[in-house]
């Protein structure tokens, strides 16, 4: 046998396939739809769908809006409550320092011969009280006021005609207040 006949040529080869891929069907490709993009909310149909959908937007509009009001009333409270908090810290350090206050007026009361001595006292004493009415703090509880169970504390009562009924006839110890908050309640007499 012929060698040449037993292997096909190239040309011969390249006809076969050639014919191979003719003769085959290719399947056609199709050009691919474009999805439709699916809207949340579509279109209804009826009016009873209609009323039902803007029922359901009522009702998550009010929902927002009860949201909304009670961040507004949390955020509020918050903000009193820190507010609240830092006048009650406060009036602790003030209350702290209160009898240091106390000192130093019994300190001035008192008659001494050294003048250095009593001004150093002296512009001591002015240091705190700028300090305590920067923070806001006042004294009260002198002489003569009306008598305020709310913020004074009755130790002693005296009958005195040159005084009125219920004014304070003599302190013992001044009360201190930051706002409305009373740090330290006076001591105080009171004539009846």
């Amino acid at each position: 046998m012929n060698e040449e006949a037993k292997h096909p040529t190239e040309q011969e080869t390249e006809e076969v396939m050639s014919a191979d891929v003719s003769e085959k069907e290719l399947p056609a490709q199709e050009a691919p739809e474009p999805e439709q993009a699916e809207t949340p909310a579509q279109e209804p149909e009826t009016p009873s769908e209609l009323d039902s959908v803007k029922d359901q937007l009522a009702k998550e509009h009010d929902g927002y809006l009860r949201l909304a009001a009670e961040y507004d009333n949390f955020r509020k409270r918050s903000q009193k409550e820190k507010d609240e908090l830092y006048t009650v810290i406060k009036a602790e350090t003030v209350g702290k320092f209160l009898p240091v206050y106390d000192n130093l007026e019994r300190a001035l009361a008192q008659q001494t011969a050294d003048e250095a001595y009593k001004k150093g006292v002296e512009m001591t004493m002015n240091q705190l009280v700028k300090v305590l009415e920067s923070l806001g703090v006042t004294s009260f509880g002198e002489i003569g006021e009306p008598f305020d169970p709310a913020r004074h504390n009755a130790v002693m009562h005296v009958e005195e005609e040159g005084l009125g009924e219920n004014v304070i006839a003599e302190v013992f110890q001044k009360g201190f207040v930051i706002g409305e908050k009373v740090i330290r309640f006076a001591m105080v007499k009171v004539a009846n």
